[in-house]
């Protein structure tokens, strides 16, 4: 039995695979070569002394090329991704994000697990940023304009970190809406490993090949992806010189909006949102100054769940963080009632207990 000979497009993303898997050779440099050949395939096929005539391109690089061992790994990579359900796609060729043109760098090659929207040059999309120690004001803040994006429509795109980027995740899956994750490793490899769940309801994006575990230098520069791929990015929290931040950067130079939520005066989480305030970024204190900044329309009404009068009192009650004392006074329940209501409501999913203090979930 023959094997069908490879369309067009499949031999091109071989050739793109073959090229991100060669020593030596970066997304700027790969792309030089498809520019200066019209094809990654062409590059490869390319004489020496064609090669050498590549703006960018040092000698080390020039040697890397033609290298079997990656032309062998690119196949096996590829076979591989397709008995995992993973989807390869190559800048150039269908289905690639438009989103991604804003980078400077675009990665040759992306692996993707799940479903992909559109994404097209501004895409209706915004990524949602923050420190993995969020306080709870910050969790229950992001879950709550989470929601309410994805409600709108808005994919929301993370980095399946924990604090923010998970809040971010969960919610907008919780709404019923799509939610993207960045991974700093593979897309069967899974980082933190308590995401798991989580991350078989989102759709999984990496730049990196299948089991590559999570390293340091991953997370900045998967950062510039969470950028690109949103038509802007919101901080919830973070110190100064913090992965957000980082994103923050790539979302300017991708010329992305840039939303910053305040924080309280003193807080080294609230370092970050507040500098980039101070710098022109949008302050945010909901989903609907997020779409009006956009000019996404209006932000649709939560649904109400039917609750008995004690747990939706309570449930009213919990607009930030609050301690049973605060509750008691707010809603006027005599002590035993409001803590009746309050476990309900956590049984529910509709409301979180951190730190000695209630929140809104």
């Amino acid at each position: 039995m023959t094997r069908a000979a490879p369309t067009p497009d499949t031999s091109e993303l071989l050739a793109l695979l073959t090229l991100r898997l060669t020593p030596n050779l970066g997304p700027r440099r790969i792309e030089a070569l498809r520019r200066h050949f019209g094809s990654a395939g062409a590059a490869l096929c390319a004489p020496l002394t064609r090669l050498r005539d590549v703006p960018g391109l040092d000698a080390r690089s020039v040697a890397g090329l033609g290298n079997a061992k990656a032309a062998a790994e690119a196949q096996a990579e590829l076979e591989k991704a397709r008995r995992m359900g993973v989807t390869l796609l190559g800048r150039g060729l269908d289905g690639y994000p438009e989103a991604l043109e804003a980078l400077g760098d675009p990665p040759p090659v992306l692996w993707v697990l799940g479903e992909l929207p559109e994404l097209s040059v501004v895409p209706r999309a915004v990524g949602i940023v923050g420190t993995r120690a969020a306080s709870p004001h910050a969790v229950s803040l992001t879950r709550k304009i989470s929601g309410e994006l994805a409600r709108a429509d808005v994919v929301v795109v993370s980095g399946l970190a924990r604090g923010i980027d998970t809040a971010a995740h969960g919610a907008a899956v919780e709404a019923g809406g799509h939610s993207i994750g960045i991974l700093g490793s593979a897309v069967n490899v899974i980082y933190p490993r308590e995401n798991g769940a989580l991350a078989g309801r989102l759709t999984l994006i990496s730049e990196y090949p299948l089991d590559t575990g999570p390293a340091q230098h991953h997370f900045p520069t998967r950062n510039r992806l969470i950028a690109a791929l949103s038509a802007g990015t919101l901080v919830v929290e973070g110190e100064r010189k913090s992965g957000s931040l980082i994103t923050a950067t790539h979302a300017l130079e991708c010329g992305r909006t840039v939303f910053a939520v305040p924080g309280r005066a003193g807080d080294p989480r609230a370092a970050g949102p507040h500098a980039l305030i101070r710098d022109g970024a949008v302050l945010t204190e909901s989903a609907q100054d997020v779409l009006d900044e956009l000019g996404w329309g209006q932000a649709p009404a939560a649904p109400s769940p039917d609750l008995p009068p004690a747990q939706a009192r309570a449930l009213a009650a919990l607009n930030a963080p609050a301690t049973l004392d605060d509750l008691q006074a707010t809603t006027g329940l005599p002590l035993p009632e409001l803590q009746t209501a309050l476990v309900m409501l956590q049984l529910m999913g509709l409301a979180e207990e951190v730190g000695g203090r209630w929140a809104r979930r």
